[in-house]
């Protein structure tokens, strides 16, 4: 019979240490000039809220990093798919800077954190293969494709695909760009299963563009005239990526369910990349309009307000959420159709289209 990969349980971890916008108002924020804005504080930050929608984000507690929290929303996959961890094939961790201390500047990538929390699961199965990719904010996606295609070739019976990013430490918070990043973590256990009816993973695309966009997103200099130049911290080009994302994330989700045969009037629901809520309905509503159909009322679930852009934590954790009825008059059925999609460092784009 032919394989399906079926989600079979998923997990996320919340940190505890809620940031609001108004934690901002005494920051100092400095362009790239290295000027002080002209604006007041409560100007830029009641922009940043209308065109990102961010109200609050999370930040994790001091004692724990990467990690640590990847570690919790696995284990809380794992007993959501009630599975012996010992059976596991792979785990995949998608993760961007490594484990990262409070107030130090180092990023910690040896042992891998996958082999860390393989650690933490205490998994003594020497062929349940652990690593990390790094796929910009798409990693957990690409991870779920990497675990889909082991299990179609007949490698893998089950895969622990994991997205976790402590975005906080690497800020600079002389940037009012720091306000859009969050820490969280979301896992999923992806299984084989027969059947003659397709479920799971249907298809997906996946597209990097590197010419000219490689550098969209990278780690600069402080803005702060004062600063330690040595130090890097995560910056972004803004408007490359909005006009990046918007020009092609529509066709890789296209792409994906199209090579599947699957109409756009059975999408139910899209998981979109939390990363700026302006950006998420332009991309949804081009997507649409590619079919030449109205956007769907409540199809795309949302969990920036409050939760901020994790990175590859955002998908995962939203999935989750959505799965656990945790976000309210959001819901997915048995028989629903689901495209999930993703944009980040890379510049990489990638959509998997799943069925429930």
């Amino acid at each position: 019979m032919p394989l399906n990969s079926v989600i079979t349980g998923t997990g996320s971890y919340i940190p505890t240490v809620v940031k609001t916008n108004a934690d901002f108002i005494n920051e100092r924020f400095y362009c790239e000039k290295n000027e002080p804005f002209d604006a007041t504080n409560e100007v830029i930050i009641e922009k940043f809220k209308a065109i990102t929608g961010i109200e609050e984000r999370r930040y994790a507690s001091d004692n724990l990093n990467s990690s640590d929290i990847a570690a919790i929303a696995a284990q809380r996959a794992i007993a959501d798919a009630n599975i012996d961890p010992e059976t596991l094939d792979y785990i995949i961790f998608a993760q961007n800077f490594g484990d990262i201390k409070k107030n130090t500047i180092q990023t910690d990538i040896i042992p891998s954190l996958a082999a860390r929390v393989k650690q933490i699961l205490k998994i003594e199965n020497p062929h349940c293969v652990a690593y990390d990719i790094i796929f910009g904010c798409p990693g957990w996606i690409q991870g779920m494709i990497q675990a889909h295609l082991f299990i179609k070739a007949g490698e893998a019976k089950r895969c622990l695909v994991i997205g976790s990013e402590t975005l906080s430490r690497v800020l600079d918070m002389h940037d009012r760009d720091s306000m859009i990043y969050s820490d969280g973590a979301g896992a999923a256990i992806v299984e084989a299963q027969e059947g003659d009816v397709k479920t799971g993973i249907l298809g997906f695309s996946a597209m990097s563009h590197t010419l000219e966009e490689a550098g969209y997103l990278f780690l600069g200099k402080t803005n702060y005239p004062d600063g330690d130049p040595n130090v890097r911290y995560l910056k972004m080009f803004g408007r490359k990526i909005y006009e990046y994302a918007l020009n092609h994330v529509p066709d890789a989700m296209k792409a994906a369910l199209d090579k599947n045969g699957i109409d756009i009037h059975q999408v139910k629901k899209v998981f979109m990349h939390q990363a700026n809520e302006k950006m998420d309905e332009a991309i949804i509503k081009r997507f649409f309009r590619l079919y030449k159909t109205p956007t769907p009322k409540n199809i795309m679930p949302m969990s920036i307000h409050k939760l901020g852009n994790s990175s590859v934590a955002t998908v995962p954790t939203l999935l989750n959420m959505v799965l656990k009825n945790k976000l309210e008059n959001h819901q997915i059925n048995k028989g629903d159709v689901v495209v999930l999609a993703s944009v980040g460092a890379g510049m990489n784009i990638n959509a998997i289209v799943y069925k429930f």
